[in-house]
């Protein structure tokens, strides 16, 4: 297992829904090139309202269904693999932002589970 504490980076990758790469969902598709790279983890959250760079906005509202709702995906790694990352989303991501801060890391650890 990873040791993962203290400063590290996370990153912030906004798109939509109907994003995709190679006929796949693009936010399930960087989740597995991001599994299969090595990276600490990674999660995916679908949003209820929001608005990007053409200010259209897209909601679940029933009177103003849409298709396409915002998508974040979220991860949490080193520097050094957050270097990594940014040609993976160079390749990727045609439409969307992503962002990058870092944090500090309290806590990361898989749950044991008894046999």
């Amino acid at each position: 297992m990873r040791v993962l504490d203290g400063e590290q980076v996370l990153a912030r990758i906004f798109i939509g829904e109907n994003d995709r790469w190679h006929h796949q969902p693009l936010s399930i598709a960087l989740l597995e090139r991001l599994r299969k790279h090595g990276f600490a983890g990674a999660t995916v959250y679908r949003g209820i309202a929001g608005f990007g760079a053409r200010s259209v906005i897209h909601t679940d509202h029933i009177l103003r269904l849409s298709e396409d709702l915002p998508v974040i995906i979220e991860v949490v790694d080193t520097e050094e693999q957050m270097r990594a990352l940014v040609p993976l989303l160079d390749e990727m991501v045609t439409d969307g932002l992503v962002t990058m801060e870092k944090v500090r890391v309290l806590r990361y650890a898989a749950t044991r589970r008894e046999p």
